[in-house]
């Protein structure tokens, strides 16, 4: 990455000006994007809807399979559905703070590429023709800032394209906008001292999550169907979680993550993942297959050569019958899920015991505490040296997230992550279960500054299991009553639960997470990886039900229809 001579301006000057310049890509946008009222409810995700064309708000409220096709038969051209998506993610920058900058000028320029292209050849020019999507910013753009939130690193910039964005513009794609991390990208929140705090747009009291934050906010106001994100911890699970959308987090190895900006580049203790989130299931497939199907490996040898595989049954046949055998895990044993979480376990594995094909056991959760001390010992192997020194280059203050990742964990020499894989394997191969259902997270969106426990995502990542996180619904304040009785394991449970409020959580999505087992292919037939049962076996059903419920024209995924639906079944 070129690296402009280091700057004597301020960290405050600093930040001045590369809000500035956002500013200035929002104001390029045309028709220029409207001011929202001063005076706005909580719970903002209703506000585009009066203040955008009813075309623009078809467009961007249409999922991304569905828009892919109206764009093949011209019902939309590439660049009406490009300049829907930028005034909508314009008006979400307003109301929730979640865009480092739009690319107007470059994205409908790729936008009219495509038309032409499909004018002249009648055929689309690859998978994702004409599909807008959206970069957490340190995924690399040419020519683009690289500064991962750093101050230090505000002068950063892409000599190129991210490997993976070359790969979904030669699918089709159209960038259009690129979106908040926080500072050290090591929060479960995004707030930075470039551009401030980015908040929840179902209810600005709370996190979007993070560090792929500016990515969930974005989502969840349907300022993009598609993003890309990154995930060491939780960063695109916690996300997609708080913002009542899907995810997938990819085992390692398996999406190129060359061309994206981090420090302490060369750590292999705990590998970062990059994934999609979307806001539909589809989405999540279309990306993965997409880029599973350039065959990355061919450039990034680092990446395992695996192809995308729909037409293998995984799963064991009982009685001449494919059945899918779920543990559920209630609680980590460290931090009991909040009320909301544990009615949706209670919701959806009360739906799923009436079917047939599924069979639902208990999973107890071993060492989880253990596993966490591993996790944060191995996040930061040099002491945190380098994210230390990138953050005091610039002067700008630590934020309290960062001084609880990064300063305030016990961190020790060594630590036996060995005996964790072992453990846990055994017990998944001794309850033969196929995926395990669990929380997302201790509960829904927290408030700001409160994202402090990581259990039910960073777990994953020192075990290296894919997980899908899916939306179930949102935080009712007349259902979801605070627990009577309750009697806290340690003090980070006490701290999750003196956070629940049900009024202050109004309106929140709730969301869950499968996690599979990684690369099958080289172990056993038992071994079902969480990207096949994505591809063969349409586990939950969520349809949208907009405007249900809640106050403020809730538009999260409600629980309606909740049902296996295993295709290849006969």
């Amino acid at each position: 990455m070129a690296c402009k001579q280091v700057s004597s301006r301020t960290w405050q000057e600093i930040a001045l000006d590369v809000q500035k310049y956002r500013d200035k890509t929002i104001d390029e946008v045309s028709p220029p994007i409207s001011d929202v009222p001063t005076h706005l409810p909580l719970n903002v995700t209703n506000v585009p809807k009066d203040l955008l064309t009813s075309t623009e708000i078809s467009i961007t409220e249409t999922p991304p399979e569905e828009l892919l096709i109206a764009i093949e038969k011209r019902q939309y051209s590439c660049k009406e559905v490009t300049n829907a998506f930028l005034r909508r993610a314009g008006l979400a920058q307003k109301l929730v703070n979640c865009i480092t900058e739009l690319l107007p000028k470059q994205a409908l320029a790729r936008a009219e590429e495509l038309d032409r292209y499909l004018v002249d050849n009648g055929k689309p020019i690859g998978p994702l023709h004409g599909l807008p999507i959206s970069a957490k910013e340190h995924i690399g753009v040419k020519g683009l800032s690289a500064h991962g939130a750093f101050v230090s690193w505000a002068d950063r910039v892409n000599e190129d394209d991210a490997h993976v964005l070359k790969i979904l513009h030669e699918a089709g794609c159209v960038v259009f906008a690129r979106t908040t991390e926080p500072q050290s990208l090591m929060h479960l929140e995004t707030a930075s001292n470039l551009y401030g705090v980015t908040l929840n747009p179902f209810n600005t009291a709370l996190t979007p999550g993070g560090s792929s934050g500016g990515e969930g906010a974005l989502l969840g106001l349907r300022g993009t169907c598609l993003g890309l994100g990154t995930d060491i911890g939780g960063s695109i699970r916690s996300p997609a979680a708080n913002n009542g959308v899907w995810t997938l987090r990819p085992s390692t190895c398996r999406i190129p993550v060359s061309g994206v900006a981090v420090p302490m580049k060369g750590m292999e203790q705990i590998l970062p993942i990059l994934g999609p989130l979307s806001t539909s299931l589809e989405g999540i497939k279309l990306f993965m297959k997409t880029v599973i199907a350039a065959r990355p490996w061919l450039e990034d040898v680092s990446l395992l050569p695996l192809p995308w595989r729909e037409n293998e049954i995984w799963l064991r046949q009982q009685d001449g019958r494919t059945r899918l055998k779920i543990g559920v895990l209630w609680s980590d044993g460290v931090v009991k899920p909040q009320p909301p979480t544990t009615r949706a376990l209670k919701e959806v594995t009360g739906s799923l015991k009436a079917v047939d094909e599924v069979e639902l056991v208990e999973w107890l959760p071993w060492k989880h505490d253990y596993a966490w001390d591993v996790t944060t010992a191995l996040y930061f192997c040099d002491g945190g040296k380098d994210e230390k020194e990138i953050i005091d280059a610039s002067g700008e203050p630590w934020l309290p997230l960062s001084n609880f990742i990064i300063k305030e964990q016990p961190h020790v020499e060594y630590r036996d992550v060995d005996s964790i894989w072992k453990w846990t394997a055994e017990l998944w191969n001794e309850r033969e279960v196929d995926v395990i259902l669990c929380p997302a997270g201790p509960g829904p969106a927290p408030p700001l500054n409160c994202s402090r426990y990581w259990g039910y995502t960073s777990q994953w990542n020192l075990l290296d299991y894919p997980a899908l996180v899916f939306p179930v619904g949102q935080v009712d304040p007349g259902v979801d009553v605070q627990e009577k009785n309750f009697v806290a394991l340690n003090d980070k449970d006490q701290y999750n639960h003196d956070l629940y409020e049900p009024e202050k959580f109004r309106d929140a999505p709730i969301s869950l997470q499968l996690v599979g087992r990684s690369y099958p292919e080289v172990r056993s037939w038992r071994y079902v990886r969480l990207e096949l049962l994505v591809e063969r076996w349409i586990l939950v059903e969520i349809k949208p039900m907009w405007g249900c419920g809640g106050s403020g024209g809730n538009r999260a995924p409600c629980l309606r229809a909740l049902r296996c639906r295993p295709a290849f079944v006969k």
